[in-house]
């Protein structure tokens, strides 16, 4: 792997509804259609070798709009449990509140799991012979690779990232 491009799914409905979603499935909402579309067109010229998603709909759904705005095969995108969005436990379906301390929290995925996973997926990656891959994640997971391919940034109260941005880590 010489270059990973991360994007974060597009705005789902539970994003706009300013509700935690984590491991909650929800659908993208119409704008995050849309974030798909662009972020696929900004990707097109970059030589993607491979998509891997998270299972999770809003992400595995913004995977295939990418692919087919790129002409990758929809068929070929790679499905991996690393690339879940952060368990919020009892947060999830609560308003979003971006100034809590989720360590804090009993039933919210601490960071070192969060980290740890992080990790273990970077290095199934690594693993796969392409030259040019595509994760398409959540903003958490996102961080935490960020972190790890860059540990000047910080995980813990890093910039996180938009809806359907694209993001080259490597």
């Amino acid at each position: 792997m010489q270059h990973l491009y991360f994007v974060r799914h597009g705005l789902s409905v539970m994003n706009k509804q300013g509700i935690f979603s984590g491991r909650t499935e929800t659908p993208l909402a119409p704008e995050g259609l849309a974030q798909a579309k662009a972020a696929g067109l900004e990707l097109k010229d970059v030589g993607v070798d491979c998509i891997v998603s998270s299972p999770m709909k809003r992400a595995r759904h913004t995977a295939q709009i990418i692919a087919d705005e790129i002409g990758y095969n929809k068929d070929k995108i790679i499905l991996n449990d690393l690339f879940m969005e952060r368990a919020f436990g009892p947060l999830e379906g609560t308003p979003y509140s971006k100034h809590l301390q989720m360590e804090d929290i009993e039933g919210v995925e601490p960071g070192e799991e969060l980290l740890a996973r992080a990790k273990a997926g970077i290095e199934f990656l690594q693993t796969l012979p392409y030259n040019t891959i595509v994760v398409t994640s959540h903003g958490a997971i996102g961080r935490a690779m960020r972190h790890l391919l860059h540990p000047d940034i910080p995980f813990h109260g890093s910039e996180s990232f938009n809806n359907a941005e694209v993001i080259k880590l490597l």
